[in-house]
């Protein structure tokens, strides 16, 4: 059970991760599940997660509605669900320290894609293997935002297009990641996620998420790209020491 200073913290933390992926489409779900990992089990954590991007993400969706580019949501939603199905059916559980240590190593992957092999959410294949491989690793990590800004870091989408867009695909992503972890949850003695958290956080993050609409309009397509890659980097090598050091400890 969470003391009552924690979780005046988590939903300040929520508040601020939420604009901060309200603004960049992106980090700050990363940030969110860092925190969350060393705060509740794996399970808990990835289920507590799921429901407050998935609400963060949505809301976000509906106000940036009228740029979503619909063809990219549903190519990405088939991949999504075939990874998903996947997944149901091995059951698998990743450790804290791997979480961690993927949650780190996600960004400098999607980096070292080879310009030759240029990813874009706008070629059908590629949203439908960007909604694979981002199922995948959100399943194992939590996250998936660095690598699917790779299949939009080098398209010619506007700034809001990439956030309406992104955030819309995520959608689907935190569902099924809440129904692929709410059983373990629910079965598991202990583990639990109470509703003041769960309620806190949703409040949280429609807030964040409202907050940050006028600071993306203020901001321009080339300081978007910028800020947004230099705070993924960062925050992915805090995560990747950390679970670089849980690893060896073992």
């Amino acid at each position: 059970m969470l003391t009552l200073p924690l979780m005046v913290g988590l939903g300040l933390t929520v508040l601020v991760t939420s604009f901060l992926s309200g603004l960049f489409g992106m980090a700050g779900g990363m940030v969110l599940m860092g925190l969350l990992l060393v705060l509740l089990p794996v399970p808990s954590a990835m289920l507590l997660h799921g429901i407050t991007q998935f609400t963060s993400n949505g809301w976000r969706a509906w106000l940036w509605r009228r740029h979503v580019d619909w063809g990219i949501v549903g190519r990405f939603a088939l991949g999504a669900a075939a990874a998903g199905g996947a997944f149901a059916l091995v059951g698998a559980v990743p450790d804290r320290g791997a979480s961690l240590l993927l949650l780190g190593l996600t960004p400098f992957l999607a980096l070292a894609v080879p310009q030759a092999w240029a990813l874009d959410a706008r070629k059908p294949f590629h949203a439908l293997l960007a909604g694979f491989l981002c199922m995948g690793i959100q399943l194992l990590a939590g996250i998936s935002g660095p690598l699917l800004d790779a299949f939009f870091v080098r398209s010619a989408m506007t700034r809001q297009s990439v956030v309406a867009t992104k955030a819309t695909t995520q959608v689907f992503g935190h569902a099924i990641k809440v129904a692929y972890f709410a059983p373990m949850v629910a079965d598991a003695p202990g583990e639990t996620v109470e509703a003041a958290i769960i309620l806190i956080s949703i409040v949280m993050a429609l807030l964040g998420t409202n907050l940050s609409r006028q600071a993306l309009d203020r901001m321009s397509d080339t300081q978007f790209r910028l800020w947004s890659r230099y705070l993924v980097m960062g925050t992915a090598s805090v995560y990747l020491s950390q679970g670089l050091f849980l690893l060896a400890s073992h």
